[in-house]
């Protein structure tokens, strides 16, 4: 036990146990629990409490469906026994620096949690994930092992790799992650923001070779149609000058129409998805593309989510 507070409520004394992690990823919280459980046999009555520097929503949740409070540096909290509630959710983790999954989430890392998240219930030989990863075994080996420390992926017949939290993966990712450690420069385009333009765009890569992907609203607007294009975001490999001369774009100062990003890592063209005849990025990178994006990228994350994904 790290802390026991005793008070009075009105006429009532209450107790409350406090126990702190550094992690608050489920496989942590479980442990938590674990040891609260035991606090509260030896301490009937008390209320117990988890404290991390920030809790994930499944952290959060194992909390809660176990009766168990819970409080972040973050400000994230639910504290509820007798006629006390206090509740607040949906903050994000203000320490990057506490977030020790963030290797976990390197660049070269997130090829195997972005075709674990493509095909989710497919079981896996290590060589084979490997290899549609494009990461050396070791690499891959490191990875599966860190996910299976998290309770995230289980080894199951002949020693296949079985996905079987992919919303706690999904989200572990987006948490780490921000569409803004791509390298993004800005243009405004002579054209109205359209899926013609988006076509153009398209063609101009194609036939210059170049692998590219749409992402974020544009993205999302061409996977359902009734999203607009507020403005044009492509992921586009190699230089960008051939692309910018044949659409005539003008270069803005940390805005436009139409953002061209270099991707922080070629694993961002992994599994496109084609919708009428363009390529966009696979459903989990848009997920994660759009969730800390503003104006709105949470709700069209959310709504992708709910409507296409699945977990």
């Amino acid at each position: 036990m790290d802390l026991l507070v005793r008070f009075k409520l009105g006429a009532v004394d209450h107790a409350v146990i406090v126990e702190t992690t550094s992690l608050g990823q489920p496989r942590q919280i479980r442990a938590v629990m674990t040891r609260l459980g035991e606090l509260r046999r030896e301490l009937p009555g008390a209320y117990a409490v988890a404290v991390a520097p920030y809790i994930s929503a499944q952290g959060a949740s194992l909390l809660k469906k176990g009766g168990l409070g819970y409080l972040d540096l973050s400000g994230n909290c639910h504290l509820s026994f007798d006629n006390v509630l206090i509740e607040k959710e949906g903050k994000p983790n203000t320490r990057p620096s506490t977030r020790p999954l963030r290797s976990l989430f390197a660049p070269r890392a997130t090829r195997v949690v972005r075709v674990l998240l493509v095909d989710a219930q497919h079981p896996w030989r290590l060589e084979d994930l490997a290899k549609a990863a494009e990461v050396s075994l070791g690499h891959c080996h490191n990875v599966v092992k860190r996910l299976e420390e998290l309770s995230w992926v289980e080894r199951r017949d002949h020693q296949r790799i079985h996905l079987v939290k992919p919303g706690d993966l999904l989200e572990g990712w987006t948490d780490s992650y921000s569409y803004r450690v791509n390298d993004i420069e800005a243009f405004f385009s002579p054209e109205r923001i359209t899926r013609k333009l988006a076509g153009e765009l398209g063609r101009v890569c194609y036939a210059e070779g170049r692998r590219y992907a749409f992402t974020l609203h544009s993205g999302a607007a061409l996977v359902a149609s009734n999203v607009r294009f507020p403005a044009l975001h492509c992921y586009v490999e190699g230089s960008l000058e051939p692309i910018v001369r044949s659409l005539g774009l003008r270069a803005g100062v940390g805005e436009g129409n139409v953002y061209l990003l270099a991707p922080y890592d070629e694993g961002v063209f992994y599994s496109p998805i084609t919708k009428s005849g363009l390529a966009v990025v696979c459903l989990p990178q848009l997920y994660a593309d759009l969730y800390h994006y503003e104006p709105r990228g949470r709700e069209q994350a959310t709504h992708l989510r709910r409507e296409a994904m699945g977990y």
